[in-house]
């Protein structure tokens, strides 16, 4: 497994500009973010992962996996949804994989594209899809197209995660959020990684 070409540069930027943020990162000194090429799988996972935390996203996720087979949209559209829905997905998480899964097999959903644009282009393109919002659109940004600077301020953990990095009382606004992020400019991606390996024994995977 490749770490990002960015990953041991952003660490040392981020361990001079920030003390805090640095404990964390020196406690973690083996890991770093794992990217999916397969752009369904990140999608998919993402999915599955919304407005749930890390663990039970993964329970969650490890049993859609072991009755899919291989995870690919046909798979996922040949799966009655009873199956699915026995792996802890709610109906609404079910309809957003069969829709996401039809895009893909009908090719309305073109990823190739998605390299040459940029971040907020990308969101755009991302959330026209049925299920998909910001939070999941900054997802595939970081763990799929490994862009450096992305700051998903309307993720759970990572504001929890920066609440007991500084002893802030959560949850914080958004506004103030956004402004603590500016330090960790031009690499937020990485510093937002490692806000939520401090809450978590699993490295978060999309």
């Amino acid at each position: 497994m490749k770490k990002p070409f960015f990953w041991e540069k952003a660490k040392k930027v981020l361990i001079n500009k920030d003390k805090r943020l640095g404990k964390i990162i020196l406690a973690y000194p083996k890991d770093f973010l794992f990217t999916k090429s397969d752009p369904f799988y990140t999608l998919a996972r993402s999915i599955v992962g919304q407005q749930i935390s890390v663990k039970a996203a993964q329970a969650v996720w490890e049993r859609y996996e072991k009755k899919i087979i291989k995870v690919n949209p046909k798979n996922t559209l040949n799966t009655h949804f009873m199956t699915l829905k026995s792996c802890g997905l709610s109906r609404q998480k079910i309809s957003y994989l069969k829709s996401l899964s039809n895009g893909f097999v009908k090719n309305e959903i073109n990823p190739s594209k998605w390299k040459e644009l940029s971040n907020e282009e990308v969101i755009n393109e991302l959330v026209t899809i049925k299920g998909i919002g910001r939070w999941t659109a900054e997802m595939f940004l970081i763990f799929n197209l490994c862009r450096p600077d992305v700051f998903p301020v309307d993720d759970l953990g990572l504001i929890k995660g920066i609440c007991n990095c500084y002893n802030l009382k959560y949850p914080i606004t958004k506004s103030h959020a956004i402004k603590l992020s500016k330090k960790w400019k031009p690499y937020r991606s990485v510093a937002t990684w490692y806000f939520w390996r401090s809450l978590d024994p699993i490295p978060v995977e999309y």
